[in-house]
């Protein structure tokens, strides 16, 4: 909706807790700047200093991923610190990790714009670059994780010469498949996003190497009132689609260890509670991300306090979610008749990996509980700190259910503890710089802003 702020400026507002002048679109947007700024970086011969120094410094970290796969190709998985009984590490959680990740980002594109919720435009384009580096880092985990690497297309549904199909029962195979649909939705879902921007890049730039590249990725758009319609009908069922697969993704990544007998694992409430925890880590990524970009570019105007006031109550609910969770796993371990999950479950709460469950409780649990103050979600810094905490905590809770459970099992002679490597740490580091090298270049050739959906922003802000 579209009310007058307190200087007669006109304002888009939502039915969101905040006061009805709180202004969507800061005071010195409109339709040049949105060209000289969002375009304009993107088209400019020259990137930004610390988009440079940082694309270096993730390079650097990919660099290590490649030695770090290139080790465990040559001499296996053995040289991870995987052993009996913990056979699922670091690979593993990782996985877990970057999924969720992505599941929360995507949400925050796909699902609020089949909402039509007016603050998306501005951090849409982020959220989605977080979700394909996120897809990116995780999606080599479970392939690095096989130990005989090239043949991962054995999980393909597939029949071979000898007449072996994969097991349709097997949560393993619905996981393959839902991840495949997420990654292929997500890039189709994404492109269709940025076509109408492409078509803006291609009309401003300069160069003919640019013109030319630009013109072959917009795929001749015009926009007649023939192509907005299909790009609109095309948007609204790709973002319907992307919104089912982000509560089911990573509710059938739950299903993998709700379907296994290990304690800790065999929980119906594991695919809600997947779900919860990607709500919290994604919105947290995206709100760093937010906060970063927001300064880096000068978008003061158009990544306003609104957006990041309403990003912080999004890991608040996430956070709530997950205390909801957590009482329920605890209330079924300590009060259930399985001795097996009652013995695991207080190992958590005082055994070898109790500081780990600690700090992911204080983490995802305690700390996101001070966004209730308005104060705290003023302050960028807080906000960056809590968020980051979160997603630290959303790593740490994977790895609480991978390892710790598998380090506890039914027979006390079969317990083990477990030890990351340095390749361990080195193939997390490399993801982590395999997941900043894609996102620094998406916003790097692409707009960081929907320059197509705030230009409708701004023209529905002018003064009637």
């Amino acid at each position: 909706m579209v009310d007058r702020g307190p200087e007669g400026r006109a304002v888009v507002t939502t039915l969101i807790n905040l006061p009805p002048d709180a202004p969507i679109i800061g005071p010195g947007v409109n339709l040049a700047r949105l060209n000289e700024e969002i375009a304009g970086r993107v088209l400019s011969p020259r990137p930004p200093l610390w988009w440079t120094l940082s694309f270096g410094f993730s390079l650097l970290l990919v660099i290590v991923l490649v030695v770090a796969m290139a080790w465990v190709f040559v001499f296996a998985v053995g040289t991870w610190g995987i052993n009996i009984p913990v056979a699922w590490g670091l690979a593993i959680a990782e996985y877990v990790w970057w999924t969720g990740l992505a599941a929360g980002a995507m949400l925050l594109s796909a699902l609020f714009y089949v909402t039509g919720s007016p603050w998306r435009p501005a951090t849409q384009r982020i959220a989605e670059a977080a979700v394909l580096g996120s897809l990116a880092a995780g999606g080599i985990m479970p392939i690095l994780h096989l130990g005989r690497q090239g043949l991962f297309y054995w999980n393909f549904p597939y029949s071979t010469v000898m007449a072996v199909w994969p097991n349709f029962l097997s949560p393993l195979l619905w996981d393959f498949v839902s991840i495949l649909c997420f990654v292929v939705s997500g890039v189709f879902f994404y492109y269709i996003g940025i076509l109408p921007d492409l078509a803006s890049l291609r009309d401003m730039a300069r160069a003919p190497r640019k013109q030319f590249l630009y013109g072959l990725a917009a795929l001749g758009w015009r926009g007649s009132a023939r192509q907005w319609q299909s790009h609109r009908t095309a948007y609204e069922l790709t973002a319907a689609v992307m919104a089912a697969l982000v509560i089911s993704v990573h509710g059938v990544v739950g299903l993998d260890f709700a379907g296994g007998l290990t304690p800790g694992w065999h929980s119906t409430q594991f695919p809600p509670y997947f779900f919860f925890g990607a709500v919290l880590s994604g919105t947290g990524l995206v709100l760093m991300l937010a906060i970063g970009l927001r300064h880096a570019y000068n978008l003061q105007d158009i990544i306003t306090g609104y957006h990041l006031n309403i990003l912080a109550k999004l890991v608040l609910v996430g956070s709530l979610l997950l205390v909801y969770s957590y009482l329920w796993e605890g209330f079924g371990a300590i009060y259930g008749s399985d001795i097996a999950v009652h013995t695991m479950y207080m190992d958590r709460l005082t055994g070898f990996y109790a500081p780990a469950f600690w700090a992911r409780l204080a983490l995802n649990a305690v700390i996101p509980q001070l966004l209730w103050l308005p104060i705290v979600r003023r302050s960028e810094i807080l906000l960056v700190l809590i968020s980051l905490g979160a997603v630290i905590g959303m790593w740490l809770e994977p790895y609480m259910i991978v390892v710790q459970s598998l380090h506890r099992d039914y027979m006390p002679s079969y317990w083990g503890e477990y030890w990351p490597t340095f390749w361990d740490w080195a193939t997390l580091a490399g993801s982590v710089g395999l997941f900043l090298v894609i996102f620094l270049l998406l916003i790097r050739l692409v707009p960081v802003v929907s320059m197509f959906q705030m230009r409708q922003l701004v023209e529905e802000a002018r003064p009637q």
